[in-house]
């Protein structure tokens, strides 16, 4: 999996100055998204709002970070009588971000970034966190109504360094350009 992740990058930066001199010079775009991210951890299913903030310089490269909180909880049976709910407390990531405009309203994208991700576990009286550094990958795409309302999906998946817990999550948002 490492060596994907370093296959891609190295894709990147070996595209880049060419994908960078044969983009005519449009200006740089502000977007922003809200929606909704489902994240497979092992057998957990958690669910958090997502909120994203980029800059797309041109029409192929983006930056953009992403901020979560949780809001769906899911919980695992210990024992019959014990039960542990984990809900995402927090996760904040930066992404480098492709883009491939199929039309004026459709891109197809691939993002790839590195991520800080934490989770709490509550149960029998207690509560404790776990948190954890990732590097992070995807695609997806984003279809828009009008010059500056949209809706994007995509899919990231998460490899935690510390940890051979990966999480695979899929979201959904409004984007709105600025």
């Amino acid at each position: 999996m490492k060596s994907l992740i370093a296959l891609a990058a190295t894709a990147a930066v070996l595209a880049a100055p060419a994908i960078a001199s044969a983009q005519t010079f449009s200006p740089t775009t502000v977007y922003g998204s809200l929606g909704y991210a489902n994240a497979n951890i092992d057998d957990l299913n958690l669910g958090a709002i997502q909120g994203r903030l980029g800059a797309r310089f041109g029409q192929y490269v983006a930056i953009e970070g992403e901020v979560a909180g949780g809001v769906k909880e899911d919980s695992i049976n210990v024992t019959p009588a014990i039960s542990v709910d984990f809900k995402i407390k927090s996760q904040v990531a930066v992404y480098a971000v492709g883009f491939l405009p199929v039309n004026p309203q459709f891109d197809l994208l691939a993002r790839v970034g590195y991520g800080h991700s934490e989770i709490e576990a509550s149960g029998a009286g207690a509560t404790a966190s776990a948190d954890g550094d990732s590097w992070n990958y995807g695609v997806g795409g984003q279809y828009f109504f009008d010059e500056k309302n949209g809706v994007r999906v995509d899919y990231t998946r998460h490899d935690f360094k510390d940890s051979s817990d990966d999480a695979d999550v899929w979201a959904v948002a409004y984007t709105r350009k600025f």
